[in-house]
């Protein structure tokens, strides 16, 4: 996490990865992933999957992220896996541009009826 030595505090998922959200569920981690329960679900099974260092986008990346990336599909592709075998089916999603409310890249992984409306 040498990226946010210098970290200004307003990134969500940065602080996330810097584990300063107390009501943090944790479904996977490692080096460079973190999976976690989302904190304010739209579906039953909500869990959101982040590079602990900042990449802001899916369309920004570079190859210099190659094993951030690497990583990342790896960890999503657990949680996917196994949220589709305990409930039967899961959808993977990432938003981009003006859908993208935070600016740093993560996905979700859900499965189950929207439990409200979406951004």
């Amino acid at each position: 996490m040498d990226e946010l030595t210098d970290y200004a505090g307003d990134d969500f998922y940065c602080d996330v990865a810097l584990r300063r959200i107390p009501e943090l569920r944790v479904v996977a981690e490692t080096e460079r992933v973190l999976a976690f329960q989302h904190t304010r679900p739209f579906w039953p099974e909500h869990v959101v999957v982040i590079p602990k260092r900042h990449l802001a986008s899916l369309i920004t990346v570079t190859a210099a992220d190659e094993a951030d990336l690497r990583e990342l599909l790896a960890v999503i592709r657990s949680v996917a896996a196994e949220v589709t075998e305990r409930l039967g089916a899961a959808r993977v999603l990432t938003n981009l541009g003006d859908y993208q409310d935070s600016k740093h890249l993560h996905v979700h992984v859900s499965s189950g009826p929207a439990l409200r409306p979406g951004p």
